[in-house]
């Protein structure tokens, strides 16, 4: 069985919590508000539009129809595909749902095959790649339903261009990144940087505890194997 799953949480922080939620199967959707005990800040309701008035007589998500269809089919049977899927598991483990499945990560897969695209966020993408000409009508930006309805566009664009087994195992390939996405060297190659800023490489190595693994990964590899062992 393949899932389709998406989260939205009350922030970035690790101690925030899901208050949203989305699952996709075959031709069952399930779309859920949850209430974790967590404040939505103004700048998350921002981004995702949920606010506090929108959770207060939410229950809990161990008490959702989602969180209990999740639980059913918790087997080694089903794979979960998400973007960033293993955010998702890291929230969804600390209220005790620990998958015991297959995972695909449409975020890892596509940065290994689509390098060349500028940014890999999901709303990026759903342009650059055009997904949007084949998703159905009223998808919304940043909603846990509309997100996992793009994440299942994403999947069958990638599976046109590779195999499912592929998309399993490059799921946990480390990408070795060309340029930087963000901060003042944004665009620039970060081989060119590892010899001209030395410096701020290993600033971010040391510094930047939440470093995106890949970015971390290679940062490391521009600037020397004889490195991994010391951040």
């Amino acid at each position: 069985m393949l899932i389709f799953l998406d989260t939205q949480t009350t922030g970035l922080e690790k101690t925030d919590k899901i208050c949203s939620i989305a699952v996709i199967t075959g031709d069952k959707e399930f779309y859920e508000l949850v209430n974790e005990g967590k404040k939505i800040p103004p700048l998350a309701s921002s981004i995702h539009h949920i606010t506090n008035e929108m959770i207060k007589d939410k229950t809990p998500l161990k008490d959702s129809e989602v969180f209990k269809f999740l639980e059913e089919n918790n087997n080694e049977e089903t794979t979960i595909v998400g973007h960033n899927i293993k955010f998702d598991l890291e929230k969804l483990s600390e209220i005790g749902f620990y998958f015991k499945g297959k995972i695909i990560d449409t975020l890892r897969v596509t940065k290994h095959l689509i390098q060349e695209c500028e940014l890999f966020s999901l709303q990026f993408l759903r342009y650059e790649l055009r997904l949007y000409k084949n998703e159905p009508l009223g998808i919304v930006a940043h909603n846990a339903l509309g997100n996992t309805l793009l994440v299942r566009e994403l999947f069958n664009y990638l599976l046109d261009i590779t195999t499912l087994e592929d998309m399993y195992n490059l799921s946990f390939e480390k990408v070795l990144l060309e340029k930087f996405s963000f901060g003042k060297y944004a665009g620039r190659y970060i081989e060119e940087i590892s010899m001209q800023d030395r410096g701020y490489l290993e600033w971010m190595l040391r510094d930047i505890s939440d470093l995106d693994e890949d970015l971390r990964y290679s940062i490391k590899y521009y600037l020397g194997d004889n490195l991994e062992d010391c951040y």
